[in-house]
């Protein structure tokens, strides 16, 4: 080992690291990334549909956010417009929705409905809430949201329950003439980088003016820095909707679901998985087809027709959802289970970079078929297996499980190997290996 080595390995900590990017892969041979494709659930009895939707947990409590129109409004509904309502719904399990009569807007001459902005255009049109764990955040903003469109830009909320909110200041904080705003942008604390991080609309790309995405950051959610592109866009690919934020079990990773625009294809759109980690000002995509594609509902297939929710959340044991705004459809993945490092029947393998980490055993989350295994080698960071930590000394590991500590020779104690580089070998056969951990 050098000390070029020992400088330059990745220090995960004990942090979980999704497959997700090439971030710590070295090599794959007879092994590749596997994009998994989000499985559509039953619908619900009152399932939570609308535009630019946000879906919150808030500990026990899902909290969902859309937009409807005032049914007695009749005028042009161009962005903005005076009709837009944004409506609030709640959930115990992510899966069964109600919407509470809150009475806070007369819509059609009642008060009994789930509005929680009204006439309050053009702020209706694209309102994305979040719940700031910013550590001693004020009770009466523990809940955030920005709004807004162009000409204008994006002005802030505050609420202490996530039902009744206060426009801070009557002055956009966000707002730059090259830039759109005229879908939804999101916002969210970022406990890594320890500050206020935004991802919004913006024409600016490396191939032209395309609906692509941009990033700004703030230490008080009031003031923010100039934006910087984040240029995803493939030639003429035009890009809606980042829905950007980090992910719940990785909060150093942020995962995003643009929907790709086709507007020489009759204005249809798909949904795409990319993800960017914190401070990055690129987004990472192994995949460039769709993660969502319209299916066979040809309401599906017309323009605005799919955007996923901001927010994935975990929805059960194992389970992660994600929520299309239109149809109300919930889709779901194995928990990580956005993609894997993946062999085939014929057996592969893949090494990682130099890696530093803190904890005493080596977590997995796999799955293989009932022919199919997993072993895992630790090396130096030269690449010399490390004794007693072989490859033979690891039994083969087979099942599917969420949370499984590797063995070698029946013991899983990596207490003398923490804190020097090393790298992990996995040799796989019929296997999807979906995240890795040391705790």
């Amino acid at each position: 080992m050098t000390q070029q080595t020992a400088s330059t390995a990745i220090d995960i900590g004990s942090r979980l690291e999704l497959f997700i990017d090439q971030q710590i892969v070295e090599t794959l041979t007879q092994t590749a990334f596997r994009l998994h494709a989000p499985q559509p659930q039953p619908p619900p009895a009152n399932p939570v549909t609308g535009a630019y939707m946000s879906v919150l947990k808030d500990g026990d409590l899902y909290r969902a956010y859309g937009r409807r129109y005032d049914p007695t409004y009749t005028d042009e509904r161009s962005d903005g417009n005076k009709g837009e309502i944004t409506w609030y719904a709640e959930s115990r399990d992510g899966r069964e929705w109600t919407f509470p009569s809150l009475g806070l807007y007369e819509i059609d001459g009642s008060s009994d409905n789930s509005a929680i902005l009204a006439d309050r255009a053009p702020f209706c049109h694209n309102f994305a809430p979040f719940i700031d764990d910013r550590p001693g955040i004020e009770s009466a903003a523990r809940f955030k949201a920005l709004a807004g469109t162009h000409p204008g830009g994006l002005h802030p909320f505050y609420s202490a329950d996530g039902i009744h909110w206060e426009q801070v200041g009557d002055v956009p904080v966000i707002s730059h003439e090259d830039f759109a705003f005229d879908s939804q942008n999101v916002s969210f604390w970022s406990s890594v980088e320890q500050c206020y991080v935004c991802y919004f609309r913006s024409w600016v790309t490396s191939h032209g003016r395309l609906r692509t995405i941009s990033r700004t950051t703030s230490a008080d959610y009031l003031h923010w820095s100039e934006p910087t592109p984040m240029d995803p866009n493939l030639p003429g690919e035009h890009l809606y909707v980042s829905g950007t934020h980090p992910y719940f079990r990785a909060p150093h990773i942020y995962i995003a679901l643009p929907t790709r625009f086709h507007p020489d294809r009759g204005d249809s759109t798909d949904i795409l998985f990319m993800v960017t980690r914190a401070g990055s000002t690129e987004y990472q995509r192994l995949f460039t087809e769709a993660f969502i594609r319209p299916g066979l509902d040809p309401q599906r297939w017309g323009n605005r027709a799919n955007y996923a929710a901001f927010g994935v959340v975990p929805t059960g044991a194992g389970e992660i959802s994600i929520y299309h705004n239109h149809s109300g459809q919930r889709y779901t993945l194995r928990t990580d289970g956005f993609i894997s490092v993946n062999a085939g029947f014929a057996g592969g393998e893949f090494v990682t970079k130099p890696l530093l980490f803190t904890g005493i055993e080596l977590l997995l989350n796999y799955s293989t078929s009932a022919s199919g295994s997993l072993q895992v080698e630790i090396q130096e960071a030269d690449g010399t297996p490390i004794p007693g930590f072989g490859l033979d000394d690891c039994a083969p590991i087979v099942g599917d499980e969420i949370e499984r500590a590797v063995r070698w020779s029946g013991e899983t104690d990596l207490a003398q190997l923490a804190g020097k580089p090393v790298r992990l070998r996995f040799a796989m056969r019929e296997c999807d290996l979906f995240s890795i951990r040391f705790r």
